[in-house]
């Protein structure tokens, strides 16, 4: 985007991102204004396009680019970069061109061959593989506190059932003795596990879009509810119900009606 000679000559142009032209010129065309950068005048020659967020979540568009001569002798007062990025014209050249780069930082830094390398090259590949990574291991950590968390409410609905089934024991002793059937005891108990299930599911669900629009409203990011994720939340639910719910209705429709009828 810069030509030969501002490179060469350290000139003070600039390219800037949109955030850039929104903030400072209301939106107007910038092109041939004029933007100071600790102090120095940089007139801008062009804009970019909208890139949004970067793989690592920072914002792309409220940058202001320079030739690095630029930067470095009028604004940072660096002698070298921190960050080097190249572009390849044919991606099946990737790898030899990281290895010639790799070759030459190593020359220029002056490494001998049992040295490490001092720098890193990482192609676009490997970025994404590591962020692909890093986002791996952290479903898999709020899966497992997903986990342990609908274990324990688990646990808390067959309690529950289980002091209602004993609390209830004379009236299951009573439908047992007028013609109810063990699976009518059984359905009646797993469809109470159920609902208990599904009405903790409902809080829940409620807590997270409330949390969610919190959140955005606060951070200014817009937040997308998946109907998916809700329908597989009470989906989960429900089976929790039917999983934890089963033994209690199991218990309930085992009992005698006789000995259930002079429980006290």
């Amino acid at each position: 985007m810069f030509t030969d000679e501002e490179v060469h000559t350290g000139a003070q142009v600039a390219v800037i991102g949109l955030t850039i032209v929104d903030e400072l010129f209301d939106g107007a065309d910038p092109i041939g204004e004029t933007i100071r950068v600790r102090g120095l005048p940089l007139t801008i020659i062009g804009v970019l396009n909208r890139k949004g967020m970067s793989l690592m979540g920072s914002v792309q568009d409220d940058i202001i680019i320079v030739p690095y001569t630029t930067a470095f002798q009028r604004i940072s007062g660096r002698s070298h970069a921190m960050v080097i990025n190249v572009q390849v014209f044919d991606e099946r050249a990737m790898e030899i061109a990281q290895l010639k780069i790799t070759d030459l930082l190593r020359e220029r830094h002056r490494l001998a061959p049992d040295q490490e390398n001092d720098f890193t090259v990482q192609t676009q590949e490997e970025i994404a593989a590591a962020a692909t990574e890093t986002s791996r291991v952290m479903t898999a950590l709020l899966a497992s506190i997903a986990g342990v968390s609908m274990l324990v409410g688990g646990i808390g609905i067959m309690n529950i059932m289980l002091v209602s089934v004993t609390e209830r024991t004379r009236e299951i002793g009573l439908r047992l003795a007028i013609g109810a059937h063990g699976k009518d005891i059984m359905l009646q108990f797993l469809t109470e596990a159920v609902l208990l299930s599904l009405i903790g599911g409902l809080v829940g669900v409620a807590l997270g879009i409330g949390a969610t629009a919190l959140v955005s409203a606060q951070a200014g990011l817009p937040v997308l509810v998946s109907q998916e994720a809700i329908a597989l939340a009470f989906t989960i639910s429900a089976a929790i119900g039917i999983a934890f719910g089963f033994f209690p209705a199991w218990k309930a429709a085992g009992l005698d009606p006789i000995d259930a009828l002079h429980h006290e």
